[in-house]
């Protein structure tokens, strides 16, 4: 049972090891594509902003009117599941509604252009938001799974596999022990029967001994009667 036990825990440990392995690649790589983003943020978002402040100059303060509006969402954003080694991660993605948009009219009396340029970096700049939202959140997801598999590829490399094989060295030494007493024991009992079979040879040739005495001693040749030839 233990021998099985063992083989178990050793297969697990083995799976669980290459888990981890995939889950730090993997956990790598988030990293590095929210470091990416984030630098890429940064200069989309001051463009964003500063094509803004254009559209205000050149248009005028057109805010009032876009908050006028029905405000009915023209993107929405959906969530997903990406499966990296058993483990589930959330993926966030942008998708169009198919909402009209009611301000078409904006810079009708000049600046559309710049309003149309505000409108395209501030999309690009939703896009970012979204991927960085997705890294960050499966970054997190990712590092407390890296952390469980960890403490489980140690628990069973420091406590259940040693645990086991100390129980099969016990086993294995008590089962030692015993066929070593069972020798003796043998050992014991042959000595002794072997003594026991010397001892009643012994008796054996003595009592032949005597026997042999007997008969030549009750032997007397005077009281045989003469035989005549």
């Amino acid at each position: 049972i233990f021998k099985v036990k063992k083989k178990a825990a050793q297969s697990g440990h083995k799976l669980l090891k290459k888990k981890a392995d995939a889950l730090k690649v993997k956990f790598r790589d988030y990293a590095k594509a929210i470091a990416e983003t984030k630098s890429n943020m940064s200069g989309d978002a001051s463009n964003a902003f500063f094509s803004l402040t254009q559209a205000e100059y050149a248009a005028g303060n057109f805010k009032q009117k876009v908050a006028e509006g029905t405000l009915s969402a023209r993107v929405r954003v959906g969530a997903g599941v990406d499966n990296v080694a058993g483990v589930k991660l959330p993926v966030f993605s942008k998708y169009e509604t198919g909402a009209v948009a009611d301000n078409q009219s904006l810079g009708l009396a000049g600046g559309g252009k710049k309003i149309a340029a505000v409108r395209e970096k501030f999309t690009k700049l939703l896009d970012m938001l979204i991927k960085l939202a997705s890294l960050q959140t499966s970054f997190v997801t990712l590092d407390e799974a890296l952390k469980v598999t960890n403490r489980r590829v140690n628990a069973l490399e420091n406590v259940t596999i040693p645990k086991i094989e100390g129980t099969l060295k016990y086993i294995l030494r008590e089962l030692d022990e015993l066929e070593r007493e069972d020798f003796t024991r043998l050992k014991l009992v042959q000595g002794k029967k072997e003594e026991e079979q010397a001892r009643e040879a012994a008796r054996k040739a003595v009592e032949d001994k005597e026997n042999d005495n007997d008969i030549t001693a009750n032997f007397d040749a005077g009281e045989e009667e003469d035989v005549v030839f």
